[in-house]
């Protein structure tokens, strides 16, 4: 409603012909060619459309990421190269780059306020890229969210300081390599759902991620979510998604 109101307001002004707006209002993709953005996603998921940067030239990504701009919908782009970001930097200014999470976003317009607490917890140093990355996406669904690094299982005493945290957050991602034990003892010590995200870090027994995720998906601890592995952006998604949910009920 409120970029109804906002679009009524500019034809009013006389900074929006009607034509234009009536095609603004009917458009729910924009068809680039190699692309077809899709601008109702925000409508429909509450997470507008996000660009998966690998195998993109940096010409497409300029061009999806403008073509998001004039739908009035910010940007969001995950696993951006260096040479993206330097083409994204030189096209926009305003531009954050979130070297940690290898995402770029740029904010024009209001994003979504939502109350309650995500905890990321991350095993080790090692498993941050793919932490943050669940960060940075359960922030732009409007989440509040709190890092708990390094507190992986070969020394569960640093893991007991965060409990207060953990038992008040609305829902906890949980991400670890190697054996990938440390989702079950969050779940063990906490009423709240618990995901999951094995990470590709490991020695070679870990096959590049798919030991943490067998260990996950075998799990004693009831109640756990498991996502793929690094996929840290589908975590922070669903866990924003399950805040959102809260906030409703």
């Amino acid at each position: 409603m409120s970029e109804l109101l906002n679009m009524l307001s500019r034809v009013q002004a006389g900074d929006l012909t009607i034509a234009d707006a009536a095609a603004a209002l009917g458009e729910r993709e924009i068809d680039l060619g190699f692309a077809r953005v899709d601008t109702e996603r925000l409508k429909r998921r509450g997470l507008p459309e996000v660009i998966y940067s690998p195998g993109k030239r940096c010409d497409q990504l300029l061009e999806i990421a403008q073509a998001l701009l004039d739908a009035r919908q910010n940007v969001f782009a995950t696993r951006v190269s260096d040479e993206q970001v330097a083409a994204m930097r030189g096209a926009f200014a305003d531009l954050t780059y979130h070297r940690e999470a290898r995402a770029i976003t740029i904010d024009r317009f209001a994003g979504p306020t939502v109350e309650g607490c995500v905890s990321v917890v991350c095993a080790g140093t090692s498993d941050l890229p793919v932490a943050a990355e669940a960060v940075l996406a359960a922030q732009r669904m409007g989440a509040r969210v709190e890092l708990v690094a390094d507190v992986g299982v070969a020394g569960l005493h640093r893991l007991m300081g965060h409990l207060d945290l953990l038992r008040s957050s609305r829902v906890i991602v949980v991400v670890a390599g190697m054996e990938g034990a440390l989702p079950s003892v969050v779940a063990g010590l906490v009423n709240r759902p618990v995901i999951a995200v094995p990470t590709s870090v490991g020695y070679g027994t870990s096959m590049k991620g798919i030991a943490a995720l067998l260990t996950m998906l075998n799990s004693c601890a009831p109640g756990i979510t498991v996502v793929n592995i690094d996929n840290g952006f589908g975590a922070g998604v669903a866990a924003g998604m399950i805040n959102k949910r809260s906030e409703v009920e």
